[in-house]
């Protein structure tokens, strides 16, 4: 037991460390926590960039205030007999300047006063002309600084005492220049880090309460909507503000309560439909028994009886296949179009002979080109003519001359086929349910669902049809299809 405990509790132990880093990671990966890094991460690269500036001006300053000691240097030694100064204290003047050599300008010739014992040797020497310097080279020149090797030194050529004293040159050992670089940019390092950081949290506090904590009750409010849509409570809660988010929440809102609605609608439809599958199975039983009794009325003796009894078929027939497509309709649910191109013409040939065969004659004109092709599916294609044609048939029943006319415009990637007839004309109360399902219909006995199924077709293959226009003299529907691409 105590072994097993032991193991236990080491086992505790290294998993401990890994789920607090991982407790690190994800608060790193969090939307706050890269909001954070985002921050310090900007207020370091504009630091940076602050930086070079800044150090190019502390270089310069450092040259100058050099070049300013070894003038006061050089004055001494002019002085020194006056003055009573020895060679030591000389020595000391030129130390505290950090100085090696000091001379003077004169018409383009550098002119030595003064030089500490043993003198730079063979050392490498960069001349640096203060007063000739621009930005970019002060910038380039202190970069030059950090990756400078040791033992180098700087012959400095300036203009001393704001340019009262002429031009003096300094020579001075590199080495200092580059510790008190490396110290002054230490100091902005951490006081960069420290502005870093204070910015970076003030932005993250200020972000937090204004976008990221508002934002985070939407993706909650969301989530849980998501969850249980029909849930009241996961309404979300309005902060009456009147900036983006306000909207946003104004707009989740009225999306819930629309999505409820539609479920609520959804659900009576449903039930609806099941009572109406019920009633279409009992009625078409009872239409089916109609209908043996009117075929035998139908061939009564009686020719007063027959007509009738032949009506109470057709009557019959038209309640049998109402039934029929609806319940059709409430169980169809289109398979994908399996696309590929097909020959315009001749799938218009194809329908329109099927709908001669099943609904009467008419005349048939084709005007469409032989060579034009469409991308669609051959099956919906073939249904959505057959409706068209049908239709065109019934309604052209009593027309002297009924003939159907198809014809076709081409654009960029879109064919435009237009169905004419020459029937009524749609009447204007009909045209305005024309394509929903179980609307009213132009043709008699119709169930008002084959135009619905027409227009569905049309848009899964990613076209339309519609009522272009409608007189006494005939109507015409527009289809609208893809054309098929080049290599096809």
């Amino acid at each position: 037991m105590d072994i097993r405990a032991e193991s236990q509790t080491s086992a505790e132990r290294r998993a401990a460390p890994l789920g607090a880093m991982q407790a690190v990671r994800r608060a790193l990966l969090s939307m706050p926590g890269k909001l954070l890094g985002l921050s310090i991460g900007f207020v370091m690269l504009a630091e940076v960039l602050i930086f070079f500036p800044s150090a190019a001006n502390y270089r310069s300053d450092w040259l100058t205030e050099r070049t300013d000691d070894a003038y006061l240097a050089s004055l001494a030694v002019e002085t020194a007999d006056e003055m009573g100064l020895g060679d030591e204290m000389i020595t000391n003047l030129l130390t505290s300047a950090d100085a090696v050599i000091v001379g003077r300008v004169y018409d383009g010739m550098n002119v030595p006063l003064l030089a500490r014992p043993g003198g730079i040797g063979a050392a490498p020497v960069v001349e640096v002309m203060l007063a000739e310097e621009n930005l970019f080279e002060r910038i380039f020149n202190t970069v030059g600084v950090f990756l400078a090797p040791e033992g180098r030194y700087l012959l400095i050529i300036d203009e001393p005492m704001a340019g009262e004293a002429g031009l003096i040159s300094v020579v001075v050992p590199e080495a200092g220049l580059k510790t008190d670089l490396y110290a002054y940019s230490g100091r902005v390092l951490w006081l960069s880090i420290f502005i870093a950081v204070m910015t970076g949290g003030l932005i993250y506090l200020c972000l937090m309460f204004m976008f990221v904590r508002p934002m985070r009750k939407l993706a909650q409010a969301m989530t849980q909507f998501q969850q249980d849509p029909g849930n009241p409570a996961c309404t979300v809660v309005f902060s009456r503000r009147s900036d983006e988010i306000g909207e946003a929440e104004s707009a989740l809102a009225a999306m819930q309560d629309e999505v409820r609605t539609a479920f609520r609608q959804r659900e009576r439809l449903a039930a609806l439909g099941g009572a109406v599958a019920r009633i279409n199975h009992d009625l078409r039983n009872v239409l089916t028994s109609a209908q043996l009794i009117s075929d035998r009325l139908s061939s009564n003796a009686d020719e007063r009886v027959a007509a009738m009894g032949a009506r109470l078929v057709r009557a019959v027939d038209r309640g049998i296949r109402l039934c029929e497509d609806t319940l059709q309709y409430g169980r169809s649910e289109e398979h994908p179009p399996e696309f590929q191109a097909v020959s315009l013409r001749a799938a218009l040939d194809d329908a329109a002979g099927d709908a001669f065969v099943a609904t009467g004659a008419a005349d048939w004109r084709n005007e469409v080109d032989a060579a034009l092709l469409v991308e669609a599916d051959p099956d919906h294609l073939h249904r959505i003519f057959l409706n068209l044609f049908r239709n065109a048939l019934q309604v052209m029943d009593k027309s002297p001359t009924p003939l159907i006319h198809v014809r076709a415009h081409v654009d960029t990637d879109t064919v435009r086929v237009q169905v004419c007839d020459t029937g009524p004309g749609v009447p204007d109360r009909i045209a305005e349910t024309l394509f929903e399902p179980f609307g009213r219909s132009g043709s008699r006995g119709g169930s008002g669902l084959g135009l619905s199924i027409v227009r569905e077709l049309a848009r899964v293959m990613g076209g339309d049809v519609h009522l272009q226009s409608s007189s006494s003299e005939g109507a015409v529907f527009e289809v609208c299809l893809r054309t098929a691409p080049a290599s096809a």
